[in-house]
Order: structure tokens, then sequence, then C-alpha cells
């Protein structure tokens, strides 16, 4: 592991609460933050106006930019602007995309950025990476991790459901991800990182056996927590290792074959439930499943509107998505054939 990666700096803070955004201003008054109040704030389009509303009167020298989307060009784009006018700081404010697009800008500009998360979607918001969209697909691209994270409670209950539960999902498929890196351990002797993987068990581990959800700010808590703590192992890792295995593979090809067939988290939940079912490891992948469930997140391909061909074809392609490493995929060598069947043997044993 890189010894860059122990040297990186935690965030200066985490907060996890209501009324997180009204309250930016106190944050950025944090001299550790910015000294001379020269901040830029990027906001997505969909709640850009009330977002404004709420920032604009704590910080009276801090200009607001719209961020389009979540792609390359708007990324680069808000780079621009952030080097024109000499930031201390920039602070994302929204969802994935808009953070994502913010930390690319904010690597391209030179400059810290404040991560404040509206939506639990994934673990991007802490990650040292930014998924962006580019005329060739998708793209994961290396970023500096945020300096502050907030994340606002009240935006959390009133975005949409299924994102919200969809961070279930990528939490969950740590589990997963960390079996892989050890697969690849003692197979290949790749060197793995004992803190990372406590750091992303750990995550999964605080959120599998609840028997709350999303409706109590307790289990809203613990998850945003559990995205942090996820990021930061891959911080750690120096790669998206201990986050990221066979179960993302699946995902980046679903993304790649059928692009729009659903979210990041939800598609990482079904990843790690059949990386776990092809390990045959029947405890575990119980568990995974009663977990999804409980969250009504998808199970198996049709849920998500695949048949079982089309999501042997991704499993298939799994293993080109991230060449030289090492999962459950590339360790069975599946055929198309053995595939096909292990899907089918998937869909009997969980479709219901």
């Amino acid at each position: 592991m890189p010894l860059l990666a122990r040297m990186l700096p935690a965030p200066l803070t985490m907060q996890v609460r209501r009324g997180a955004v009204a309250e930016l201003g106190a944050l950025l008054a944090d001299s550790r933050v910015a000294t001379s109040g020269r901040v830029a704030v990027a906001v997505g389009r969909g709640q850009g106006d009330h977002i404004e509303s709420l920032i604009t009167p704590q910080l009276d020298e801090a200009e607001v930019f719209r961020v389009a989307d979540g792609s390359v060009d708007a990324a680069v784009s808000l780079g621009a602007d952030l080097r024109k006018g000499a930031y201390e700081v920039v602070v994302g404010v929204g969802g994935g995309k808009t953070i994502d697009a913010t930390k690319y800008a904010a690597s391209l500009a030179g400059i810290p950025m404040v991560a404040v998360a509206t939506n639990l979607s994934h673990d991007g918001i802490c990650s040292p990476t930014a998924s962006l969209v580019y005329e060739g697909g998708k793209g994961t691209f290396g970023v500096p991790m945020p300096l502050a994270i907030l994340v606002d409670l009240d935006f959390v209950h009133n975005a949409p459901e299924s994102l919200v539960r969809a961070g279930v999902g990528d939490v969950v498929s740590n589990l997963s991800a960390i079996e892989d890196w050890q697969l690849g351990n003692v197979e290949r002797g790749e060197p793995i990182d004992g803190l990372a993987c406590s750091m992303a068990r750990t995550a999964a581990e605080a959120l599998i056996g609840r028997g709350d959800s999303v409706e109590s700010d307790a289990f809203l808590t613990v998850l945003a927590e559990s995205l942090i703590l996820s990021g930061m192992s891959m911080v750690i890792a120096g790669s998206s290792r201990p986050a990221s295995g066979g179960d993302h593979e699946i995902l980046h090809a679903v993304d790649q074959l059928f692009p729009g067939t659903s979210n990041h988290g939800e598609l990482a939940g079904i990843g790690a439930a059949f990386c776990f079912f092809l390990r045959e490891d029947e405890a575990r992948v119980t568990q995974v499943v009663d977990c999804l469930r409980r969250h009504k997140l998808p199970v198996v391909p049709a849920d998500i509107g695949l048949t079982g061909q089309q999501f042997a074809e991704a499993v298939a392609l799994a293993p080109a998505t991230r060449p030289g490493r090492y999962t459950i995929l590339e360790h069975l060598r599946m055929q198309d054939s053995e595939i096909h069947d292990r899907v089918g043997d998937y869909v009997r044993a969980f479709g219901s």
C-alpha cells in the first residue's frame, strides 16, 4: 500500500444532522477551511434554487455555480470557473453527481473541497474517486478526498426513497469486495491492507443486521457514517479495492451493456449477492439477500428489468471492466454456458 495513502489526513469534520446546509456558514468560518472568505458553492440543477436560498444569507461573498450534470464536461467547466476566481475552497452541495463533478473540478483548480451531501445513494461522498460520464461512457477519476463532510438529514428525508435505500446495497457490497481482495492476496500475492479492510467491513456490518430503515434518523445516521467510512477505507488502501470487487465489475458491465437499467447501489447489492452465491457461501448470501429484501432493494435480474440471459452477458463481460483486478469471477473463469447455468440457479434460489 502506498505510503502516501497513510499520510492523507482525515476530514477536518464529519457531521450528520438535520439543518446542516443552513449552518454551513459556521463550518466555513473555521480558519482551517477558509481564511479570506473567498468561497465558491456548486449546486445541482434540481435543488439549486432552494439550496442557494439557504446558503446566500450566510455567505455574503460566496459565488454560487450551477453544475449541469455529472459529466466530465460539466466538471471541467466548473474547474475553469474556479481557477478564474482564485477561490480558497469550493463547497459541493447535492447528490452524487454534483459532489463527484465538484470533487473533480476542485482537483483541476488545485483547491480543497467540502462535500455537503443531500442524498445517501453510494459511498462517493468521501471516496478518492469521481465517477463521471464522458463521450465514451462512464469513467472513474482519482481525486483528493473532501476537506470536510456534512450530511443534511432534512434533504435526505426528502430525496427519492429508492436512491437512499440504494446506499445500503453499496455499503453491503463491501463484504464481497473484501473477500475478493483476500482471494487476490492468497492466489496472486496481492498486497492487502488490514486497516482498510477493517474499515470497509465495519461499515457493512454496522448496517446489514439492523431492523430499522431509511424512515428513521438513527438509521440514516449509521448509513451516512458507513458510506463515509467506506470512502475513507479506499483512501487508506490507495485504491477502490476494499469497496469494489466482482460485485462492482458486474455493476460496470450492466452499465455498459444496458445503460440506465438501475442505479449504482442497487446493482452493487445484486452483484454482491450473486458473488457470494458463486462462492457457495450459503450463510453470507442468505444474510445479504435478506438485507436487500428488508430494504426493498432488488435481488434478482428481473427486479431491475433484466432477463437471466442479459445478466449472464453482463457477468461474462464483468472481468474486462477492471483489467488486472482479481475477483471470484476471474478465479472461476466460467465459460458462457456455465455462467448461464449459475445465473439460472441463483434466480431459482432467490427469485421469489
